[in-house]
């Protein structure tokens, strides 16, 4: 068999080289015959993946290797296959001028990203790798969370996919994969249907071309749905409320010892001198209430800059947080930006797509015209229109809150801890959660006690049924229990999403009746929390929780009448099963 050897534009100077030398030898062996040209070959192998520079194979049967550690790992197989796994190489009619035909092995990158950063996003990466090695798929994610970028694409990994997979519930920059087939979804149907949704992949996906610094903002920014605009605000605001939370709560734990560790008296030439220590420098003047103070100030104008950034891409930004600064200034709070984000962004992409400029000034549009306009529009809007009358709501609704005790503080508590049992990190468990860290803005700080102690009850009561009635989980449910319990410790509601949807009929009416009961109980007891994160371990910080005896105790209460429940009504795993 006559063999010519080509390299792919992936493959690398060195590797690429090497690789061929490795095929040469084994060819020899094998008795087949390099040539030195397409025309003569009766197969071409790519090395490496990629365009082909020869044009001369377009039209012949070529095999790619895309991983060139498998030449070195065995040559030999790659001759034997090539005969069999070979394809005809067409010419892209693409951005590209050529694609690589598929060695058979079907090839998907994907990238996950939920609001928080910290579940979702990871388990629904989980769920396309482990479906994708089911199918003996090779398959890479990279997860977009709330430390950064985890397990990140290389070109060379983004050029050889036949398709590339968005599990986003926010806006991320998907550049990088411009010029490929892009399929988009959320994470909770790659989590939940992970086989329909690769499925639907390749059957959807269309290629991707972001927007221009010239063009208008990407119909995918205009597809995104109302409620995405919103999550994508928050997802940006949660740092910011959370470094400005445990800073103050950091000021009033130095603050409970300022006057035992407020001075030290020494010694100076033998004269008792009084003098300042640190913790008195640090509280005295309230340094880490005011680093804190200004990180709650910009919660607002990022929540309402990247509302708008998410409906209007870049040109919304400016228009976006100018307006959040002004709800703040107003009064209107965390409703006011939000409603002022929406305003803004729908302002500046409205201007970018239909305002008319000549040619020469298009270039203008996205980094003067639109941001000049929309900016102007947005703060006469929200200074004149919107933040009177939205301030004025405010102001009743936290008098409201601030006041609320008895039967009206038990029922809003039920509320949300009901919701944040209802679809465990969905739009429902988001709108509350939203409100609690909305309401952090204001300083009320009663709603986020109920959010997370609700939470936090799905998780743990499921940990806890598959301790209670150990025989009537499988093996990996018993599992799947342990790691519950730790997720629950650490807010992380999704850690039930397993046991809810392998039987959500019987583990969501639990969770739900667990999750008002606690945060029923939680501002009954007149709970506060100053911070939207970390569970139980937010208490290492004294004055974070108050009080703590009393929000611990709502916690254990509905996760115990939660889990007893659900272990006495679920049916041993057999049939579960048939059930589902």
């Amino acid at each position: 068999m006559n063999i010519y050897i080509v390299e792919g534009s992936n493959s690398g100077p060195v590797n690429g080289r090497l690789a061929k030398a490795e095929l040469a030898l084994a060819a020899n062996s094998l008795n087949f015959k390099i040539v030195d040209n397409a025309t003569s070959a009766d197969t071409i192998i790519s090395v490496g993946s990629g365009n082909i520079s020869d044009k001369s194979v377009i039209g012949k049967k070529v095999y790619v290797v895309n991983d060139i550690n498998d030449v070195f790992a065995d040559p030999k197989k790659i001759l034997n296959d090539a005969q069999s796994k070979a394809t005809v190489y067409e010419q892209s009619t693409g951005d590209t001028s050529t694609s690589v035909a598929n060695s058979g092995q079907k090839r998907i990158v994907a990238v996950t990203a939920c609001p928080t950063g910290v579940a979702h996003t990871f388990m629904a990466a989980e769920a396309i790798e482990e479906e994708a090695k089911k199918r003996g798929w090779w398959c890479k994610v990279e997860t977009r969370g709330s430390v950064g970028v985890g397990n990140e694409l290389t070109p060379e990994e983004i050029a050889s996919a036949d398709v590339v997979i968005a599990a986003c519930d926010i806006d991320v920059d998907l550049s990088k994969f411009a010029g490929k087939k892009l399929y988009r979804t959320k994470t909770g149907p790659a989590l939940k249907k992970t086989a329909q949704e690769l499925d639907k992949a390749f059957e959807e996906a269309t290629i991707y071309q972001p927007s221009g610094s010239t063009s208008v903002a990407t119909s995918s920014n205009e597809k995104k749905g109302f409620y995405q605009h919103l999550l994508t605000g928050v997802s940006y605001m949660l740092p910011m409320v959370v470094a400005g939370g445990l800073i103050i709560a950091l000021s009033f734990a130095f603050g409970q010892f300022q006057e035992v560790l407020k001075t030290v008296t020494v010694l100076e030439n033998g004269v008792e001198v009084v003098k300042q220590t640190l913790v008195n420098e640090l509280v005295g003047e309230p340094h880490l209430a005011q680093i804190g103070g200004l990180a709650f100030s910009l919660m607002v104008p990022l929540l309402a800059g990247y509302i708008a950034y998410s409906i209007a891409d870049r040109p919304g930004l400016a228009p976006g947080l100018v307006g959040g600064l002004l709800a703040v200034s107003t009064g209107a709070g965390f409703l006011g930006g939000i409603i002022i984000g929406y305003f803004a962004g729908y302002v500046a992409l409205a201007i970018t797509k239909y305002l008319p400029l000549p040619k020469s000034m298009e270039a203008l549009k996205p980094i003067l015209i639109v941001p000049l306009l929309a900016t102007l529009i947005t703060g006469l809007v929200m200074q004149f229109v919107v933040g009177t009358p939205i301030a004025w709501l405010m102001k009743i609704i936290t008098v409201w809150l601030n006041t609320m005790n008895g039967a009206n503080a038990v029922m809003l508590g039920a509320l949300l801890g009901g919701m944040m049992c209802t679809d465990m990190g969905g739009p429902i468990n988001k709108v509350a959660y939203a409100f609690g860290t909305g309401m952090i803005s204001s300083q009320v700080y009663a709603p986020m006690a109920a959010v997370m102690a609700g939470g936090m009850v799905p998780p743990l009561a499921m940990g806890l049924a598959t301790l209670i009635a150990r025989k009537k989980f499988a093996k990996a449910e018993q599992e799947s229990g342990k790691a519950s319990l730790v997720l629950g410790l650490c807010f992380i509601s999704e850690g039930a999403i397993p046991f809810a949807a392998r039987d959500p009929l019987r583990v969501i009416p639990c969770c739900i009746v667990g999750g008002a009961i606690t945060g029923g109980m939680a501002l009954a007891f007149g709970s506060t929390l100053m911070t939207p994160h970390g569970g139980l371990f937010a208490l290492a910080i004294p004055g974070v929780v108050k009080p703590v005896g009393g929000y611990i105790l709502s916690i254990v209460a509905g996760s115990v009448i939660a889990g007893v429940a659900y272990a006495l009504i679920k049916k041993p795993e057999s049939q579960t099963t048939a059930i589902a």
